[in-house]
């Protein structure tokens, strides 16, 4: 709630307490366990900055914030916590708030684009869970797309140039490094699984503009974009990549700004703790480094999750505005993370801070905010405020009529495939384009065209032949709309001239009719004197044609003349058995005159009798021979190698595990377990010894 210029957050003992707009890009942390009203605080800062025309960026994990859409309901829950607050029920405004929604797989809200090269190596690697090795290899894959100018747009592309690397990785070893193709196999199989997490959705064309996050309302409201991360949380990788990507690309976007009234754009992220699993301490650095200079820009980040224990000491240290909900302490770690949260708040001698943190009711908070100085403030208890909008779901048709009153509504639904990696490595022929018709006498060009590029030669294994097969992804070109529009143009201009002509038809038929009357009579007439006269010739021609036949000669057969069949260079589509792909080579082919089937040229193998001829194929073979020897020793060795990288991975990897608390504690009862089994066998065995000698009767 906006009080005087600043967020009222909520009420404690001693009055209100507020957020001030000037410390609010000092970055804050929302923290508590499940069920004790963080969702409540989020919206009440989401709501303040949205009045004082700050935009605000969220992820909705649970899509309980989609409320925001529609103004709150009045009831006696919320009259009662706004009397406790100090705030008079009938003076509450509830309202709704401009919101705009995003969905990264384009379901819920306007599609989120990024293109591979705009993630960068390092943020990807993070993405694919790759190991240092590999992460390497990826660093290597992108300096190469961009000396070679091959655009990474889609998961299309950063396929294509695996599979180029992997078969120019000898060419590079030396300018790039050790490409090995175990690596590339490993980042081969994480980007299949990320296609199936939602990476062919997200990656793509269009990319999302950073500036449509910052649009404001007519009413000078800042717009709440909400993130629909229903779905993209099942994928915690996906999701905290994602995140940081934005705060990356905002903090590239935008000037530095230094101290200002109020942040440019506020971001809320939701279940932060998975920004930091698994991760590595060089992605690690790269988030301290974004948190500590993003402030700078003026913008405000601030983390939801429920144990401050969730934060990296580093980052937590950054976090200069706290909103700390309830904890729980049932069992020891718990304990130890509500002494943790107790320490990061300065101390308020009317109560025990750690004491306060397990017995906060829901709907209450300890609140810490700068001062107009930027110290840290009391911890005061406090019962936050309630939110001004709809506090719940909305339903899918309410969603959509929001969706297409956005201004940003035919931005990005549409994805584009551009020209990049895979269309540069893997050129389309020249037939394959299909122009469209501008002009009506280009229609027959273009069909033809158009019937041409649906088809393509392809290897048939079961004939050992090309064949033209057809292409049923391609969807049809429409017959041109110029044509149409001729067509009917020349039927309406032709109208009134039949219109006309009609009338001077009618009267022609009606002049012939009775001459066709008068005429057929006669015809008959001459008719019948014809036919007694043919019959009477007839006999005549039949024995002329019996005495021409001993006159003329029988027709000479007429020699066949062997053609040979066409020959030409044309591309073929063909398999490529190490991607899976239809790639294009240029091959001659000759068509076959007994099926009309296009099949290559066979080169018949000459004969060489010349002993130069032979003694230079020789050392040529031997030559070969000695280079392919050098190159299964190399390849051999690249392979030695990366087993030795993976083993000293594997021994890093143990190692680690091995000096960890845990480690130790398991390598110790291993060890414990080993000796008493020891004991036992000897004891077992000595035992059976001395039975065997004494029978039994020890004594």
């Amino acid at each position: 709630m906006l009080d005087s210029g600043k967020i009222r957050v909520g009420q404690s003992e001693n009055g209100p307490v507020y957020l001030l707009p000037q410390m609010a890009n000092r970055h804050g942390l929302i923290a508590g366990a499940t069920g004790t009203g963080k969702t409540v605080s989020l919206k009440v800062l989401a709501e303040a900055f949205s009045d004082m025309g700050v935009p605000v960026f969220l992820s909705d994990v649970k899509s309980d914030l989609s409320g925001m859409v529609d103004p709150g309901v009045d009831s006696e829950a919320l009259r009662k916590r706004l009397t406790g607050c100090g705030i008079p029920p009938e003076t509450f405004v509830y309202k709704s708030y401009p919101t705009a929604f995003w969905d990264v797989y384009g379901v819920e809200g306007h599609p989120i684009r990024a293109t591979v090269e705009s993630m960068g190596s390092l943020l990807l690697s993070r993405m694919l869970g790759l190991n240092e090795t590999q992460s390497g290899v990826m660093n290597i894959l992108f300096r190469v797309s961009h000396d070679m100018n091959l655009p990474l747009d889609d998961l299309q592309d950063l396929k294509a140039m695996l599979a180029y690397i992997g078969e120019h990785a000898k060419e590079y070893t030396l300018n790039y490094g050790n490409v090995s193709m175990a690596s590339v196999g490993a980042i081969q199989r994480a980007v299949a699984v990320l296609e199936d997490q939602g990476g062919k959705t997200f990656f793509g064309t269009p990319e999302v503009k950073c500036v449509d996050w910052l649009n404001r309302a007519e009413d000078g409201r800042g717009y709440i974009n909400i993130l629909s991360a229903d779905r993209l949380f099942n994928n915690p990788l996906m999701y905290s990549t994602f995140l940081l990507w934005m705060l990356t690309q905002l903090y590239d976007l935008l000037p530095e700004r230094g101290d200002m009234e109020k942040p440019v754009i506020v971001f809320f992220f939701d279940e932060a703790h998975l920004l930091f699993n698994n991760c590595s301490r060089a992605l690690l650095e790269k988030i301290e480094q974004v948190v500590r200079l993003i402030r700078s820009k003026g913008v405000g980040v601030y983390f939801i999750t429920q144990s401050p224990a969730d934060i990296p000491m580093t980052i937590l240290g950054q976090l200069g505005n706290r909103i700390q909900h309830a904890l729980r302490a049932y069992t020891p770690l718990d304990q130890k993370a509500v002494r943790v949260a107790a320490q990061t708040f300065r101390t308020n001698p009317s109560f025990d801070t750690e004491e306060a943190i397990t017995t906060l009711k829901t709907g209450e908070a300890l609140l810490s905010f700068l001062d107009e100085h930027g110290a840290p403030g009391v911890v005061q208890r406090a019962t936050i405020l309630p939110p001004q909008s709809y506090m719940g779901a909305i339903s899918l048709e309410r969603r959509a009529e929001v969706i297409a009153d956005s201004p940003v509504r035919g931005e990005y639904e549409t994805a584009v495939n551009g020209i990049s990696a895979y269309e540069k490595l893997h050129p389309q022929p020249a037939w394959a384009a299909v122009p469209s018709p501008s002009t009506p006498w280009q229609v027959q060009v273009s069909t033809a065209q158009m019937n041409m590029a649906q088809t393509f030669m392809v290897y048939d294994p079961t004939t050992g032949q090309y064949v033209q097969k057809e292409m049923p992804q391609m969807t049809p070109v429409p017959e041109a709309q110029p044509v149409q529009q001729v067509v009917q143009a020349v039927e309406n201009a032709a109208q009134p001239v039949m219109q006309a002509v009609q009338p001077v038809v009618q009267a022609v038929d009606n002049v012939a009719q009775p001459v066709m009357q008068a005429v057929q009579p006669v015809m008959q007439a001459v008719e019948n004197v014809a036919q007694p006269v043919v019959q009477a010739v007839q006999p005549v021609v039949q024995t002329a044609q019996q005495g021409l036949q001993g006159i003329i000669q029988p027709a000479q057969t007429v020699p066949t003349i062997q053609v040979q069949p066409a020959v030409q260079q044309m591309p073929v589509m063909v398999m490529d058995p190490a991607t899976g792909q239809y790639v294009q080579k240029l091959m001659t082919m000759q068509q076959d005159p007994n099926t009309g089937n296009w099949v290559p040229v066979v080169q018949q193998p000459q004969v060489v009798t010349d002993p130069k001829v032979l003694a230079e194929q020789q050392k040529a073979a031997e030559k070969a021979a000695k280079e392919a020897a050098r190159e299964a020793k190399e390849q051999e060795a690249a392979e030695r190698r990366a087993r030795a990288d993976a083993l000293r991975e594997e021994a890093a990897e143990r190692a680690r595990r091995n000096d960890s608390v845990a480690g130790r504690v398991k390598n110790t009862a291993i060890s414990t377990a080993t000796r008493q089994v020891v004991s036992s066998l000897t004891k077992g065995v000595t035992k059976a010894i001395d039975n065997l000698f004494t029978g039994g009767n020890k004594k």
